[in-house]
């Protein structure tokens, strides 16, 4: 995860997309990932794409903000049916979770060995401590 980047809840996640390249090497991470009999849609981001609001960061501020998110057939987050599920009780956490999902990549999950689209929950943990989109690294 870069300095950059929040401390996002990628491990089950991340441990399904490592198994998928040990499986599929010389692939692309998303197409190794889709290749695996997954129940639940696997992020194929190499990077968080949720930043910590450098203010927020600055004042100490930490939340947990719990999105709901789509994910269809072809892996696509559907932006309109993304929502917060649960807020961190402060809005700018909130919209910076927001922001981050509509970059987030998939695989699809997949049933019977089709892809199929999939609501589901992301939780996105911002803890002090790592450091703010803005700020250089020391």
């Amino acid at each position: 995860m870069s300095r950059s980047s929040v401390a996002v809840s990628w491990r089950v996640v991340a441990g399904a997309w490592l198994a998928a390249a040990a499986a599929c090497r010389g692939r692309e991470p998303a197409q190794a990932a889709a290749t695996v009999e997954n129940d639940v849609p696997v992020a194929v981001n190499s990077d968080s794409p949720f930043q910590y609001p450098p203010d927020l960061y600055d004042d100490g501020v930490d939340g947990d903000v719990r999105l709901r998110l789509y994910v269809d057939s072809a892996g696509r987050v559907r932006p309109e049916s993304t929502r917060v599920a649960a807020s961190s009780g402060t809005p700018g956490l909130d919209s910076a979770a927001l922001r981050g999902a509509a970059l987030l990549q998939f695989a699809p999950a997949h049933r019977n060995g089709q892809p199929v689209g999939m609501a589901f929950y992301q939780p996105v943990i911002f803890r002090h401590g790592t450091e703010p989109a803005t700020r250089a690294p020391q």
